[in-house]
């Protein structure tokens, strides 16, 4: 073989690549000296929070160049309670982005749209969030999108108006990390235990500012719903993006979606998605393999995602810390929480129940949490409420009879929207008051000034409502 015929085919021969620096450079339009690229956006998903963007347009004179690639709806500042009429304030969000909306031929959801809900919910749900993608959001949680494979991230509202005008973002690589979930999951435990087992096992920092990618025979086994969990809660660890590489279950959630590809346009995106998966002998910068053989069901006594053990489990000690710094910010976590060394979950009642947000509102969520309902009662001093993450959601459940179930068993059955996850508007836990929630945070005041939030999955909320207190709901027969 002649030296020149050798180069040559070494030339083309391609370096191992990961899922991440694939869906990345295929999007990179230019790439400056100092390593930052200007990417091209496929897709946004907006609402109210992008009002101030549209402003900033205006004031720049700049239009909207790709509105077909823009989906908005109203999903944070809207009320819930079905048949309240939303507030003067509310109306005035959901006017402004609808108005918005109209003058630059961006599609909008509005509230009698049976389709509308919170957007990491609707953009899978609907088929607006495909494998290899790179979706924009200005919300952390965009994350969610990862779990069917596109690179999704929440931008601030200076970066979305660039995007709104330009269709590109400036962004800069950014290492990547595996989590490697080895061993079985025997139901209830669920994929809310499993990422709050992965964050309580690597930290709130754990894959700060990486490219997260899931994998391991837990991941091959669990559902869609269950993967958008993991990936929206990834940034609680600190991660940029998290990602799963498509798969036969993702093909099979995104083949009935509305906007999904049809007929032989089908037929060649998933030719194409098969080969969105991290190549053999692509290297990660960080590794990390977990066993999650056992697993019990998770509850955070803290107030933050890593503050977290099993249902069997005790609060631990700060003395036990392994840093001053943890040390001291579990004592911090103890006085917000009401909480000593050493007590036991099972002993802490609980004053309110949320089920919902874009982490567990979707419709296996609130079968899970049917499930533990059926037959039985809300306890005398629990307030419980279901907030379903769409309209559809909403309806598919009410065409199985879920919402009769939560109803006759105390529960308070909600119209879509963010709710109690933030602290919406009036949707708030008082000062104090536990709170059994399935959303993604338990910051010091997230649901309510005050507030004390305990996250769990859709199932041991549920269950924690019925007893008035944590619970194994393994233990609910």
């Amino acid at each position: 073989m002649s030296t020149a015929t050798s180069k040559a085919r070494k030339a083309v021969v391609t370096e191992p690549k990961t899922l991440y620096r694939k869906i990345w450079d295929s999007h990179v339009i230019e790439e400056l000296d100092d390593g930052t690229c200007l990417l091209y956006v496929d897709r946004q998903l907006i609402y109210e929070g992008a009002i101030p963007a549209f402003a900033g347009l205006k004031a720049t004179n700049r239009s909207v160049r790709r509105p077909a690639s823009t989906v908005a709806m109203p999903d944070h500042m809207v009320g819930t309670r079905i048949g309240i009429a939303q507030s003067d304030a509310v109306n005035n969000f959901v006017d402004a982005l609808s108005a918005n909306c109209a003058e630059t031929g961006i599609e909008y959801l509005g509230l009698d749209d049976e389709r509308r809900g919170i957007v990491h919910v609707v953009g899978p749900e609907q088929g607006i969030t495909q494998p290899g993608l790179v979706m924009v959001c200005p919300d952390s949680h965009t994350s969610s999108h990862g779990a069917l494979g596109a690179l999704a991230f929440g931008v601030g509202v200076s970066q979305l108006q660039h995007v709104l005008a330009t269709q590109t973002i400036l962004q800069r690589p950014v290492p990547t990390m595996r989590i490697v979930l080895n061993g079985e999951l025997a139901a209830p435990v669920a994929a809310k235990d499993v990422i709050l087992a992965i964050i309580a096992h690597i930290g709130v920092d754990g894959a700060n500012g990486h490219a997260l990618e899931f994998a391991g025979p837990i991941i091959d086994s669990m559902d869609v719903p269950g993967r958008l969990t993991l990936c929206n809660m990834g940034i609680e660890a600190g991660a940029r993006y998290a990602m799963i590489a498509p798969d036969q279950a993702t093909f099979d959630w995104l083949k009935s979606a509305p906007r999904s590809p049809k007929g032989t346009q089908w037929d060649d995106a998933v030719t194409f998605w098969r080969t969105l998966r991290t190549d053999d002998g692509a290297v990660f910068d960080r590794d990390v393999t977990i066993e999650l053989d056992g697993l019990e069901p998770q509850v955070s006594w803290g107030t933050a995602p890593d503050m977290v053990i099993g249902i069997d489990g005790r609060v631990p000690d700060p003395d036990s810390a392994p840093t001053a710094d943890k040390s001291a910010a579990w004592r911090r976590a103890l006085d917000y929480m009401g909480l000593q060394p050493g007590a036991a979950l099972t002993d802490l009642t609980v004053d309110r129940v949320f089920i919902g947000s874009c982490t567990n509102s979707r419709l296996d969520d609130l079968r899970a949490a049917a499930q533990v309902v059926r037959g039985r009662k809300v306890a005398d001093h629990v307030t419980a409420i279901v907030v379903p993450g769409s309209g559809l959601v909403k309806k598919a459940a009410e065409a199985e009879g879920l919402d009769t179930i939560f109803i006759e068993a105390g529960f308070e059955w909600r119209s879509p929207g963010c709710s109690m996850c933030f602290a919406s508007l009036n949707e708030v836990v008082g000062p104090q008051q536990r709170c059994a929630s399935t959303s993604n945070r338990n910051f010091e005041n997230r649901q309510g000034p005050g507030a004390r939030t305990h996250l769990v999955s859709p199932a041991m909320a549920a269950a924690a409502g019925i007893a008035g207190r944590f619970v194994d709901v393994r233990d609910m027969k």
